[in-house]
């Protein structure tokens, strides 16, 4: 058998009419809920040109209700941010603030 035939996973063909391969891809996705999440909150200078940053780390979710997150964060504090490798950075000095929005929506964060 060679190399190209053993790679070969999952169905190959269905006799099932409704059968939609695709469909249910992603239902089985571990979310946990906000009350479950601990989430630290902590200030970085590093790589911003000694500028002020609040980031907020271990968040567990998908990309989608990270960037979500993210949204409601920056329009509470009213300045700009990002998100960059599964952390949500907010620009300046906002630890406290952050902190209480978080708790007030239901995770549990903590200043790091």
């Amino acid at each position: 058998m060679s190399n190209k035939n053993k790679k070969m996973e999952g169905i190959v063909y269905s006799t099932d009419p409704d059968y939609r391969p695709f469909e249910n891809l992603f239902e089985n996705v571990n979310v946990k809920q906000p009350a479950k999440q601990n989430l630290l909150v902590r200030i970085s200078t590093q790589g911003r040109g000694g500028k002020r940053a609040t980031l907020v780390q271990r968040f567990e979710g998908s990309e989608q209700e990270l960037e979500n997150l993210a949204k409601e964060l920056k329009k509470h504090c009213g300045t700009g941010g990002s998100v960059k490798d599964g952390e949500i950075i907010v620009q300046g000095d906002f630890i406290q603030k952050v902190v209480d929005f978080l708790l007030s929506k239901g995770y549990k964060a903590r200043r790091g």
